[in-house]
């Protein structure tokens, strides 16, 4: 018992001595230190400027709407434009650095694992690659998608790729230099590239769309197709989970 006592006397000396001698100081202290953290979570952002490149020297930040919830195991980078209502979850990527500007409209959706890329759209003599970009309504982007359109998990939007409003892109989908219409249905594990999906077309799972011609006889979407209402309920569920998460 002695000890301990000798020991705690001796340790209270010790505090008082540096405090004393300035090697302590409360509040400069807590200033570096909450620079450092600042600044330690400015670099790990996961909701951050794209980098200088030699195709791009200008650092953009995203543009999110207030009402979009992004979830932090999410990554939304550089040039990109979040819409109202947007779910984006958890380990979605979003990344504007190569092929920009990426857009996601109104109401859209996410999910997990979702991937959101674009080939080279600027050189490194700061002309743009025209051939990597699509135009909508006068504006060119890597990619595009539209209002109410579900991204379904593990799906990829590689640009340059348009998806149109109210469509739905299934699981482990791909839309890589494609553009999708509005009301399509991509079913999980297909894929569109390097063609255009008529309005109102669904792909079966697992086929794979390479040409025109395909896409131009891809079935219609009728009243009795089984997918033909599942965008109406995921878009539902995720516009409330953006809400609830938000709050």
């Amino acid at each position: 018992m002695k000890f301990n006592w000798i020991f705690l006397v001796l340790l209270l000396s010790l505090s008082l001595n540096l405090a004393g001698s300035g090697c302590v100081s409360e509040g400069e202290g807590a200033e570096e230190g909450e620079n450092t953290e600042a600044e330690a979570e400015s670099k790990v952002s996961n909701i951050r400027a794209n980098p200088v490149t030699p195709w791009n020297p200008k650092p953009t930040e995203p543009v999110i709407d207030p009402t979009a919830y992004i979830h932090p195991q999410a990554s939304v980078i550089g040039d990109v434009t979040i819409g109202a209502g947007v779910m984006v979850s958890p380990m979605a990527s979003v990344r504007g650095d190569e092929g920009m500007p990426i857009f996601v409209g109104d109401e859209s959706n996410v999910q997990d694992g979702v991937v959101l890329h674009g080939l080279e759209t600027i050189d490194e003599e700061g002309e743009p690659v025209e051939k990597n970009l699509i135009e909508v309504d006068g504006k060119k982007y890597a990619v595009y998608v539209g209002e109410r359109v579900s991204l379904a998990h593990q799906s990829q939007i590689h640009g340059p790729a348009y998806v149109g409003n109210d469509t739905f892109i299934g699981m482990q989908a791909l839309v890589f230099k494609a553009r999708v219409g509005n009301n399509c249905v991509l079913e999980p594990t297909s894929a569109a590239i390097g063609v255009t999906i008529p309005d109102g077309r669904y792909i079966p799972a697992g086929t794979v769309v390479t040409s025109q011609t395909e896409a131009d006889k891809l079935p219609k979407i009728t009243d009795d197709y089984a997918f033909k209402h599942t965008n109406e309920g995921v878009v539902y569920v995720n516009v409330n989970l953006a809400e609830g998460y938000g709050a």
